[in-house]
């Protein structure tokens, strides 16, 4: 009876999975043994309706369990069996979906060349043979290595989520079946371009995992632990790749793998024999995956011309088919193919895509020309309402052209933005490796990992994170037993969450430690010199002392934590990104940092304020209020200078003309206005002669000879086309 499509389509994919894996065996060597044994024990049991396609798998099965019986590697009979047997089956299969008859397994084989076995070296253990330089073929896989390096970030940041949710919920199916599908992918692709020790490592995980899949292993912390390393190497080797890339420097740094391979091949051998006796476990479902290469046949030539073998369509394969072994060197490849390999590599046909990879360069140009319409829309506004009356065609047209452009505006700025999933996984994963090294109890949990922001942002906001993370693990959270000794649960929570609000993003790490104490903070402050002894300080003044350089209130240092140095280094990452960071916190029930950024770095809301004929722009992000004080409210303070009353709260003032050098029109501050700002807990109020408006303003660079300039950001284009300085309230208050 013939095959039905969905048998046949489930029995290629593990054949295409056991033709990989019969690539990989060499003689005197175990690798790739376990996974064929286990593959082959499936295609049986799958078979097991069709006597001529049962028997000659149950042989090689029958094969492989003897080998494993006796602790032997691959020999030259068995590797041969198998990859007949590889050969084979996509003929049979073929047949068999066609109601034809089926030819015996090994008569269309030709004498197959002896597989000679590689000379052993006394001296030479698996370090020698796994420790390798990564040779890339820059030259000739330029093109592929780039789709590949955009292919390998993705699977390594699902390998490392995955991971982290089996190490919450070991018998998590879905997460298994994602980590086992990403290393299977990196394999197959590091096969095909030659990255031996990337294929080696990747295989030697994807075995152990397969073991795994088939419930003859259990994912112990320790296993896990032992993958995240191994993930860890190839993200080592992966950047590698991406300098090669870049800046053109190729590989000459041996990444070690040796050990990695020896624990892993361990674990798979202490926790993953199974008796023969042992009753099978049965497989676990798994969502096909696709290819991601193309697929060549590794079967052996047809003697019998009459009957070719049969390749699967594309559209079935569900694995990838290496084109050399790990230890051939990749041969160069025309420029003709290369073309066609790259479509192919994406893995992706042409119908029904739905995102496409882009330079960031590319992004960053499409950024600045829309920057450039937002400036010439401006000019046009401002000479349609001087030149043009109200309701004519110009001005008509220039509210079209406005509407267009805000359009484009915010679509151009959607493509820069990207979720921060990939940063909060990377915190996920140090909240993980702190707990096990501090023995604390850990709950970690994140939302609004799929907040987007502008892709610098998300780069620049890592560094921060990890500081606070690791404050909040070290001196937050409580051993567990103080924990149990205050009545507290012993496990410690440690919450991160972003979301939206307004025109900015808000990211919030809450735990519920022991929480700051704000006379502590300020004692310490004095005891280093910080803080005059007598100064009076606010409960907020105090808690945004912690930011200070060189105070720290660790009992003694430690490799993460003691010198100081980690949370003035947060806020100063956090003002560069024009935002700002705020504590609240509650002596033994925990505390909050709430880091506010805005969405983009490219654009910004900005006040524009005039001072004389000059006209300057403050971030409303940093902006509280603006008001025309009264006469009575300006006084001057001893150690102070010039004041002004807000609300009982003397607020120094800072005349923005004697800053920089210019004239101005308010010589007293009841002839102007005062702008308040806030900067890290402290506020101030700034002398201006005007408010101008408030806009969107596209943020220009300087200059090489204007660069770190104390209180400019950058500057914008005005409509009328002049040029405005953006204001940094933080570098322009300390300059003060």
């Amino acid at each position: 009876m013939p095959l039905t499509t969905e048998q046949a389509s489930q029995l290629e994919e593990t054949i295409n999975r056991l033709a990989t894996e019969s690539i990989l065996a060499q003689s005197g060597r175990d690798d790739g043994l376990v996974p064929s044994y286990s593959l082959l024990g499936d295609l049986r049991d799958a078979c097991a309706s069709e006597p001529t396609l049962k028997a000659p798998i149950a042989a090689a099965h029958a094969a492989l369990d003897k080998l494993l019986d006796s602790a032997a590697p691959f020999d030259d009979a068995t590797i041969l069996q198998l990859r007949s047997l590889v050969e084979w089956l996509p003929i049979a299969l073929d047949n068999l979906k066609n109601d034809r008859a089926v030819p015996p397994c090994g008569a269309a084989a030709p004498a197959a060349a002896p597989i000679v076995a590689p000379e052993k070296n006394s001296t030479a253990d698996e370090k020698s043979t796994a420790d390798l330089l990564l040779d890339l073929h820059l030259e000739d896989n330029k093109e592929l290595l780039g789709e590949f390096y955009a292919e390998a970030i993705d699977h390594l940041q699902q390998i490392e989520a995955a991971l982290l949710a089996l190490d919450q919920q070991p018998d998590n199916p879905e997460a298994l079946n994602s980590i086992f599908r990403s290393f299977h992918t990196i394999k197959g692709n590091a096969g095909f371009l030659g990255l031996v020790p990337m294929q080696m490592l990747a295989h030697e995980v994807e075995s152990l995992l397969d073991l795994a899949r088939n419930h003859k292993l259990n994912l112990t912390a320790v296993i896990i632990t032992e993958i995240l390393k191994s993930r860890d190497a190839l993200a080592a080797f992966t950047q590698q790749v991406a300098r090669a890339l870049e800046q053109g420097v190729i590989p000459d740094q041996v990444i070690p793998i040796s050990h990695l391979l020896s624990a892993v091949k361990r674990l798979a051998v202490a926790d993953g024999e199974v008796s023969k006796d042992t009753p099978k476990a049965p497989p676990t479902p798994t969502a096909s995956v696709k290819p991601v290469l193309p697929v060549v046949n590794f079967f052996l030539p047809s003697a019998n011309p009459t009957t070719p073998p049969t390749s699967p369509a594309p559209a079935e394969i569900a694995s990838v088919i290496p084109l050399a072994l790990p230890t051939a060197p990749s041969a160069p490849r025309s420029n003709s193919n290369s073309n066609a390999i790259e479509a192919a590599a994406t893995g992706k046909s042409g119908v029904g895509n739905q995102t496409v990879r882009v330079n960031t360069e590319k992004l960053d140009s499409l950024m600045d020309v829309v920057g450039e319409l937002v400036i010439v829309q401006s000019q046009l506004i401002e000479t349609s309402r001087l030149n043009g009356g109200v309701g004519t065609g110009l001005q008509r047209n220039v509210a079209q052209l406005s509407r267009i452009t805000k359009d484009l505006q915010s679509t151009a700025m959607s493509l820069r933005m990207i979720p921060i999933k990939s940063t909060f996984q990377k915190m996920e994963r140090l909240a993980r490796d702190l707990a096990r090294d501090f023995g604390k109890k850990v709950s970690f949990v994140t939302s609004g990992e799929d907040t987007e922001l502008d892709r610098t942002v998300v780069e620049e906001i890592g560094d921060p994170l990890v500081h606070m993370v690791r404050n909040a693990l070290d001196h937050g959270l409580e051993s567990t037993a103080d924990r149990i000794a205050k009545g507290k649960p012993e496990t410690g929570s440690l919450h991160l969450r972003a979301h939206h609000q307004g025109g900015s993003i808000v990211i919030e790490l809450q735990d519920d430690g022991k929480g700051i104490d704000p006379e502590r903070i300020y004692k310490k402050a004095v005891e280093k010199g910080i803080v005059a002894p007598g100064t009076e300080l606010s409960r907020d003044e105090m808690l945004a002392l912690i930011f200070a350089p060189g105070l720290s209130t660790a009992e003694k240092v430690t490799s993460v934590s003691g010198r100081g140095v980690g949370m003035d280094v947060v806020k100063r990452n956090i003002q560069k990104l024009r935002g700002k960071i705020e504590i609240t916190s509650a002596v033994g029930l925990g505390s909050t940092f709430t880091i506010k950024l805005p969405l983009t770095m490219a654009i910004i809301d900005g006040l524009v304020v005039r001072v004389g004929d000059d006209r300057f722009i403050l971030p409303t992000t940093s902006v509280q209020r603006a008001l025309r004080p009264l006469r009575e409210s300006i006084s001057t303070v001893h150690g102070l200078g010039e004041v002004l009353d807000l609300r009982g709260k003397f607020v120094p003032i800072h005349r923005l003309h004697q800053r920089f050098g210019i004239s101005s029109d308010a010589q007293n501050p009841w002839d102007g206005i005062v702008v308040i700002v806030e900067n890290a807990g402290k506020v101030s109020a700034l002398l201006v002669d005007e408010m101008v408006s408030k806009q969107e303003v596209v943020i220009k660079n300087l200059g090489g000879f204007m660069q770190n300039l104390p209180g400019v950001a950058g500057a914008a284009i005005l409509g009328d086309g002049s040029i405005a300085l953006i204001l940094d309230p933080g570098s322009l208050l300390n300059a003060a």
